[in-house]
């Protein structure tokens, strides 16, 4: 006796394979249903060095060639660690870009708020490195609470090793997609965990 065919539940889609990466249209989709029934990521499942892989402006299921590239080439990299409490924020956050040995660094703290849920985030210093040469170290004020910047969180994918094999399954596998303050899409993927 065959069984019928599985067909999933239309608010529950039935995830990729661990190793596959959405591209446009079906970060859309994710998009929309972390709209509707929140994307369920954790502190745990955002910790790590995420590279900016590439970016789709408002609106638009094409990426943006020439910004993607852009990006790419200068390093750009988002560190999401444990921080050092409720009042620094719970989660240590860094953005930077990289020409070379030269380094712009702005590092902060963030939070996750509400369901879906929103990684907001504030930046309290501004870094200029040559190397390990510090050149400029600026402390930036702070910015009012509802102007603070987010990423509204759509999806990620950290695979587990399955058993029998090794503990990590590398960071090709990983991938992290939110949308910005801005209404930019942004896609990562784990540079380290």
């Amino acid at each position: 006796m065959a069984l019928p065919a599985f067909t999933p539940e239309p608010d529950r889609p039935v995830p990729a394979p661990a190793t596959a990466v959405p591209d446009g249209p079906e970060l859309l989709q994710l998009e929309q249903r972390a709209r509707r029934l929140g994307s369920g990521l954790t502190i745990q499942e955002l910790q790590g060095e995420w590279r900016l892989e590439q970016v789709w402006p408002k609106g638009s299921p094409q990426p943006q060639r020439f910004s993607g590239v852009l990006l790419r080439g200068l390093g750009a990299q988002l560190a999401i660690r444990p921080g050092a409490g409720e009042e620094a924020g719970p989660l240590r956050i860094e953005n930077s870009v990289r020409l070379g040995a030269l380094e712009l660094r702005f590092t902060g703290a963030g939070r996750l708020r509400g369901a879906r849920p929103l990684l907001e985030f504030w930046f309290e210093q501004l870094e200029l490195r040559l190397g390990s040469t510090l050149l400029l170290a600026r402390r930036l004020g702070p910015v009012e609470p509802r102007r603070l910047p987010f990423f509204a969180l759509i999806g990620a994918s950290r695979p587990a090793a399955a058993p029998g094999l090794d503990p990590d399954p590398g960071p090709a596998a990983a991938w992290l997609a939110a949308r910005g303050r801005g209404g930019g899409l942004a896609l990562w993927r784990l540079a380290r965990p």
